[in-house]
């Protein structure tokens, strides 16, 4: 089973992710489906059904807190191989690392984390400086919610997109 850890976005923020996705600069590629969004705080791979249990039981000892974080900037990786369009979530580090930490003796450690979720996958732009420009421009207002879960979820790919189901909810304090 491929499985990912991550956190949902809430249907009002989803909302507002919506209107700024419907902002974006002429490009040729796919926005991120509404349904799939999502902040990936550690990608696992494939994973057998062992192995699985033992995730789920290394999960379940994390004790974190509830925390708030917001939508604060757009961007891309690359000004040069414009590939992915995001937006940065804030203050989603720690809960990161302590997943990490949690899962160390079954997978690497992440090299470095970037707290963003994809709203767009670029195949072409036109203009690339003009591109750059108008997705500069593009006002990103507060947007804050409340983090009280993440999610262990399975991932399958399909010639449509890809597919997530919910393996297993844990709760923050």
């Amino acid at each position: 089973m491929r499985c990912f850890i991550s956190l949902d976005i809430p249907e009002k923020i989803i909302k507002e992710i919506s209107k700024i996705q419907n902002q974006l600069p002429d490009f040729i590629g796919k926005k991120t489906e509404l349904k799939n969004l999502h902040l990936t705080l550690k990608f696992l791979g494939g994973v057998d059904e062992n192995k699985l249990e033992k995730v789920k039981s290394c999960l379940e000892k994390i004790s974190f807190k509830k925390f708030e974080t917001k939508i604060k900037t757009i961007g891309v990786f690359s000004e040069k191989h414009i590939r992915i369009i995001w937006l940065s979530l804030v203050n989603c580090e720690k809960l990161q690392k302590e997943i990490d930490n949690s899962l160390k003796e079954l997978f690497k450690k992440e090299k470095r984390f970037m707290g963003h979720l994809t709203i767009a996958r670029v195949k072409k732009i036109k203009n690339k400086n003009e591109f750059l420009e108008k997705l500069n421009k593009i006002k990103i207002q507060k947007i804050k919610f409340e983090i009280d879960k993440f999610k262990l979820k399975s991932s399958v790919l399909k010639p449509e997109g890809p597919f997530y189901e919910d393996v297993q909810d844990y709760y923050l304090n």
